[in-house]
């Protein structure tokens, strides 16, 4: 008989990866804490992929009587990855931050989960993202039927990509892909990315991680 599976990659206790190619995730979520919900923002989701039954999160100011040239503000989560979802707390709390600091529609799409998805399906799936939105801007004045009410006045006009960690360097490979005036996404029209601690790795060591020591959790092995 041959040998049980036993685990060759494990990360911190929440996703163990087997010898026989299964995965084991920790249904808990990481980083526990108490969801923001003050009424100062209003918050649902959607479906913006059926095929690969991708879902997103939509935030609006409560006090906005009317959404009328609100700008829109995409959030890519982090978590290297392999963990996240627009319904972890920290994430969550961070965009109801967001969308009252700046006054604008935020929209926090998941994405499909490494190791099971493995790269370049995080990144596909953000691209695909923006597309539901042109899909929507392109309905608008035409179908409204078809055309989801919190997105029946905004400002496709101005929409912006914000990413931290490996969020991150979704909007980096974003702004690649579409580049200056995003006009593929037309009449979308991505103005601005923000990258927050963004992460990259590749083969080669990059000059701050030959020269910075490693740390006791985050560190070049775990990274790899």
């Amino acid at each position: 008989m041959g040998s049980l599976p036993h685990v060759v990659e494990d990360c911190f206790g929440l996703l163990k990866l087997y010898s026989d190619g299964s995965i084991s995730r920790n249904p808990e979520v990481p980083c526990p804490t108490p969801l923001l919900n003050d009424d100062s923002v209003l918050y649902k989701d959607l479906l913006f992929d059926a095929n690969r039954n991708l879902h997103l999160r939509l935030y609006k100011p409560s006090s906005s009587t009317s959404l009328e040239k609100l700008p829109i503000l995409f959030y890519f989560h982090g978590g290297g990855f392999c963990f996240g979802s627009r319904t972890f707390p920290h994430f969550h709390n961070l965009c109801v931050r967001l969308t009252t600091a700046f006054n604008m529609l935020v929209v926090a799409p998941d994405h499909r989960l490494a190791p099971e998805h493995r790269l370049p399906a995080a990144s596909d799936d953000a691209c695909f993202a923006l597309k539901w939105l042109q899909g929507q801007a392109a309905m608008h004045g035409k179908n409204v039927e078809d055309v989801d009410t919190w997105l029946t006045g905004v400002d496709f006009d101005r929409v912006f990509v914000l990413g931290d960690s490996s969020g991150g360097n979704l909007a980096h490979h974003l702004a690649v892909k579409l580049k200056a005036g995003s006009m593929e996404l037309a009449p979308v029209r991505v103005r601005g990315y923000v990258l927050v601690a963004p992460f990259f790795g590749g083969s080669v060591r990059t000059k701050s991680e030959l020269e910075q020591p490693c740390e006791a959790f985050w560190n070049l092995e775990m990274y790899d």
